[in-house]
């Protein structure tokens, strides 16, 4: 296939790239500069230079392959619009996707997040494949959930004709370029307050995935996904945050402190971290399998933290 990924430079999209070309497939990457171009011929991509406010010629793009992976937001949007500014500006290049793309039968995969069908607590069990992302009102801006809009956007193309999916990434993908995640935030937190924090007891649980399984089940979506549907990209489906905390504190010498539930000392040490390590995020990755034939193969993420690449050396 004749793929076009946006986002191919990011985390998740440098190891969906070297997937689909090992797979065989010809890839052609968006690029905005000269080094993301570089980045993109190393991996094996071919390259179009562009951007994702070039609606035209995103339209261009994707009517000129036989499928489209998006992986990419307008980051630079987030200091000063936050996720409402990143999912306004998202949801144009879906429709463009989308008028490209309509009656085609060709495929659209776009990255989600696991949080977009709700959490343990709210769901009272694992959340499956098969719960669609929760509804988004006035009351949600400002949140992670106000981008469920992009997520019910892509799964809605399928009634226009468009093989489109989400595929929901983990809370931490986690790999040897892991660089900006949750996972090397609660490290360096850890290092700057002294000791490794938890929520209350800590037995909120979260969820993780090698940034190599999660582009297999990218690649696997895309070659024979059916339409309207979503996948769960998760090999560790709940993960106690303590036994995080308690990880890293033992790979940093640091001891693993719980830090109470309280609306003062939470967000003290947490900042802005504070109303998501809270939260409770078991996941089931069975509908992903059993559908789609994917199998994580990668390390999990507890023994990922034993190869050191996340800890500086000495």
């Amino acid at each position: 296939m004749r793929v076009f990924v946006a986002g191919g430079t990011g985390h998740s999209g440098s190891y969906i790239i070297p997937e689909l070309v090992s797979a065989g497939h010809e890839v052609t990457g968006l690029a905005r500069s000269d080094t993301a171009a570089a980045a993109l011929s190393a991996l094996g991509a071919k390259v179009r230079r562009g951007d994702l406010q070039d609606l035209d010629g995103l339209k261009e793009a994707a009517a000129d392959s036989d499928g489209v992976i998006h992986v990419a937001h307008r980051q630079d949007l987030l200091p000063s619009g936050g996720i409402d500014a990143v999912t306004a500006a998202e949801l144009p290049v879906v429709h463009a996707y989308g008028e490209a793309l309509a009656g085609t039968g060709k495929p659209l995969v776009a990255a989600g997040s696991i949080g977009s069908p709700g959490n343990g607590r709210s769901l009272s069990r694992p959340a499956t494949e098969a719960d669609p992302a929760l509804p988004v009102g006035d009351e949600h801006r400002g949140t992670l959930r106000a981008r469920n809009v992009v997520e019910a956007a892509v799964v809605g193309l399928a009634e226009r004709g468009v093989r489109s999916s989400v595929v929901r990434i983990a809370n931490i993908a986690h790999s040897t370029t892991d660089r900006a995640g949750f996972l090397p935030m609660l490290i360096a937190l850890a290092q700057e307050k002294g000791f490794a924090g938890y929520p209350g007891d800590g037995a909120n649980l979260w969820n993780a995935v090698h940034a190599r399984d999660a582009a297999s089940l990218f690649r696997l979506a895309l070659e024979k996904g059916p339409a309207g549907r979503y996948w769960h990209a998760v090999g560790d489906g709940g993960i106690p945050v303590r036994e995080l905390a308690e990880a890293i504190g033992s790979r940093l010498g640091l001891p693993a402190v719980s830090v109470p539930l309280d609306e003062l000392m939470l967000p003290a040490h947490f900042g802005f971290l504070a109303n998501v390590v809270t939260q409770s995020y078991p996941a089931s990755n069975v509908i992903s399998r059993e559908t789609l034939g994917w199998e994580p193969a990668q390390p999990g993420l507890l023994a990922d933290l034993d190869n050191g690449h996340y800890f500086p050396a000495g």
